[in-house]
């Protein structure tokens, strides 16, 4: 295969260089604004509620509801339903996201190790639709992002685990950071299971020992680091830990307003000194100062030391403001008071005021003396456990990024409701001001919802073949073509730029684990490769390890320079090939040679040698990733087929919409079959002919039947084509 590529993308240059043409691509661009709500009467969530009980105001201005949906956790799902879907069918907007943020620098070694355990208690409470990352906060470093949201119970434990170690900082090679990196325990492919009940479940001894031991640090390195970032003992070195823990928080708000959705930072910590903002609390002093001051020895009177710094109170209040505008709530958890007893060290009262400031000031609680986290924040769960989501569309919005105030109110609401809301919204900041944490974040969020959209069309192709011998429970090879409309991708790029073109591929199960993923980052030159670009665009060449299974495999294309990008979902069944079941892959259909500009993964040392798998006999040829028929044009078929059955085969086609229902008999007529190669597949030339039928897309089923009425069934989407010939590509 890497032999065959460098001659095919040859010959796609210089065929659509020679018949480049001209075309134009208009992109219309329209912001939704999605407001979740919960409604609340006792501290119970309110049901029923319908978009007539709602109005939304920005300032005065009554804004319309064009949209609307209900999201009760409590309320749970078939099982069939969810593996069906691959996602949990949910507007992202309504998705809790929780944001588990460890502070290592107002917090000791051996709280933090309880407030590990905590954590692992509070997953285990989650619904399985809620979203998690982990982070970590230290001066020196800013709030550090170790794993992006995902509801991967085993990678979330995996990053709980890198706590207190070093290699917590080292670089993920994961881009979008749903995965860790290999150094993790148990982390690279994320494994199949997905279920991560092995590492959160169970409170045995020896795996409390190990926790313990990772923060014990017998050697002192762990201790010592920590104390050099910050100390309790100056009260200017308080002050200057607050002010950088004020900034980056601040920071780090902001590019949580990015992200749609229910946003909640747990944070772990001992906490600050109260008094650096507020004052001594210590009341002997008060009454000295008191009486300083009122015989007139002013001298003897710390202004700070009585009242506070006045710096530090206002970086706070600026930072907590800029939570309340990313509807950003702080459910601080005082880890001090999840030590156990008796200890050396006692609770710091100091510090169990400052957390309780962030979480009063942003709408949310402030948990202490708690040993399990789960029943703690169990109120809170079920308090956010219904969401309503409504939708506006706001008129003439600027991409300035300016804040926008809202209201919304329940209509003849009885007395007691309560109604919680995102304060107001921010309006869309233009791609290039935005920084590379924010840009992550949203493209992450964008794979995880698996919602199709963007101004990008793409079409996926992924099917599943075996290794040389396959064995139970081995992972299959599994390539990944995708192919990205070319004017899409270069509409609005500036004249004369290299373009840097990002591809995310990521494979996930019904349980959300990142099983496999490839991701590349292009640069293209446009005075070579514009005219194949706007001729088509580009065919991307990757592969996943899968082991068997179902699969939803996402594709991310973005222009990384104008920001405009297209998701596309598609589904792969992975066979037991180890088995001696027969299997019929999906139905290829060949392109000629020169249609795209073709681009093949980079190589990663460890990649196993695979045969090149698009073979009819001895010739190779390229699939298309969404096959383009014309009503009543026959298109010529490969069939791929393991432990098929010797003698003559019969094919038949039924076509269906692409909502599963009937659309009528297509032709197909088997005209060769190759035989069983080398590599074990059987491999057949066939024909198919589409009836007439309206132009869009469709399910192909293809049936191949052997001599004693064994039939396998494969299933494969495809376009009908228009009028005009033009293939609508996605």
């Amino acid at each position: 295969m890497r032999r065959l590529l460098p001659c095919i993308l040859i010959l796609a240059l210089a065929a659509v260089a020679a018949q480049a043409q001209q075309t134009f691509t208009e992109v219309t661009d329209v912001v939704v604004v999605e407001v979740p709500v919960q409604v609340l009467r006792d501290g119970e969530p309110v049901r029923g509620l319908t978009s007539a009980d709602f109005e939304v105001y920005e300032g005065r201005k009554k804004l319309p509801v064009t949209g609307f949906e209900v999201l009760d956790l409590t309320v749970s799902e078939a099982p069939a339903a969810a593996d069906k879907t691959f996602q949990a069918a949910r507007p992202i907007a309504a998705r809790r996201h929780f944001l588990l943020l460890f502070d290592l620098a107002f917090s000791s070694p051996k709280a933090l190790a309880q407030a590990r355990q905590a954590a692992e208690d509070l997953i285990e409470g989650l619904h399985p639709v809620d979203l998690v990352a982990v982070a970590s906060y230290l001066p020196s470093k800013g709030p550090q992002l170790l794993l992006g949201f995902t509801s991967d119970k085993a990678q979330i434990a995996n990053a709980l685990s890198l706590l207190g170690k070093p290699q917590m900082f080292d670089r993920m090679p994961d881009p979008l950071r749903l995965v860790l990196g290999a150094g993790a325990p148990g982390g690279g492919g994320g494994g199949a299971s997905g279920s991560g009940s092995g590492a959160a479940g169970g409170r045995s001894s020896a795996r409390k020992e190990a926790i313990a031991e990772a923060f014990d640090d017998p050697s002192g390195t762990f201790t010592s680091m920590l104390e050099a970032e910050t100390g309790r003992a100056a009260r200017s070195a308080q002050q200057k830990a607050i002010a950088a823990m004020s900034r980056a928080f601040a920071d780090l708000a902001k590019t949580m307003a990015a992200l749609y959705g229910r946003k909640y930072v747990v944070l772990f910590s001992e906490g600050f000194d109260s008094a650096v903002y507020q004052g001594t609390a210590n009341m002997d002093e008060q009454l000295t100062m008191a009486a300083e001051s009122a015989f007139g020895q002013i001298w003897g009177v710390d202004n700070e030391q009585r009242f506070g710094s006045t710096k530090s109170a206002n970086d706070l209040e600026k930072m907590l403001e800029e939570f309340r505008r990313a509807d950003c709530v702080i459910q601080s958890v005082d880890i001090g008071g999840l030590r156990e007893r008796g200890g050396p060290e006692s609770q710091w009262v100091g510090g169990r005021d400052s957390l309780f400031l962030m979480a009063d000031s942003t709408g949310g609680e402030l948990y202490e003396n708690f040993n399990d986290l789960s029943a703690a924040m169990g109120q809170m769960l079920k308090r956010t456990s219904v969401t309503y989501v409504l939708a506006f569309q706001p008129e003439a919005i600027k991409r300035d990024g300016n804040y926008h105030r809202l209201r919304v109110e329940v209509k003849n609401a009885p007395k007691g409701t309560r109604v919680v809301h995102r304060p107001g919204y921010y309006a869309p900041k233009p791609f290039g001001e935005q920084s590379a944490t924010e840009r992550m974040l949203q493209t992450a969020q964008q794979v995880v919802s698996g919602v199709e959209n963007g101004a990008i069309p793409i079409s996926v192709l992924a099917a599943a073949f075996p290794t040389a011998s396959p064995a139970a429970g081995q992972e299959s090879y599994v390539p990944v073509l995708v192919e990205v409309d070319g004017p899409s991708l270069l509409a609005g790029h500036p004249a004369g730029k290299p373009l840097p073109a990002e591809i995310y591929v990521y494979a996930m199960n019904h349980n959300g684990t990142v099983v496999d993923y490839v991701t590349q980052s292009l640069g293209l030159d446009l005075a070579k490769v514009e005219p194949a670009l706007r001729q088509s665009g580009i065919k991307f060449f990757g592969h996943l390890d899968l082991p068997p299974g179902d699969y939803s495999v996402r594709v991310l294309v973005r222009n990384g320079a104008t920001g405009t990008a297209g998701l596309k979902v598609a589904t792969v069944s992975v066979p037991a090939f180890a088995a001696s079941d027969p299997v019929l892959l999906p139905a290829f259909f060949p392109e000629p040679a020169g249609k795209w500009l073709i681009v093949r993964e980079a190589a990663q040392e460890g990649d196993r040698q695979v045969p090149y798998p698009f073979m009819a006999g001895e010739e190779p040829y390229i699939p298309a990733s969404l096959p383009a028929v014309g009503p009543g044009e026959e298109a010529p078929v490969a069939l791929v087929g393991y432990h098929l059955r010797d003698g003559d085969l019969q094919a038949e086609a039924r076509i269906l919409t692409a909502e599963g229902r009937e659309a009528g008999a297509g032709e197909v007529r088997v005209v060769r079959r190759f035989g069983r190669g080398a590599d074990g597949a059987d491999r057949v030339a066939a024909a198919f002919k589409a009836p007439r039928l309206k132009p869009g897309e469709y399910l192909l089923m293809i049936t191949l039947t052997d001599p004693s009425g064994a039939a396998e069934t494969s299933v494969t989407p495809f376009v009908v084509k228009g009028g005009a010939g033009m293939r609508p590509t996605g």
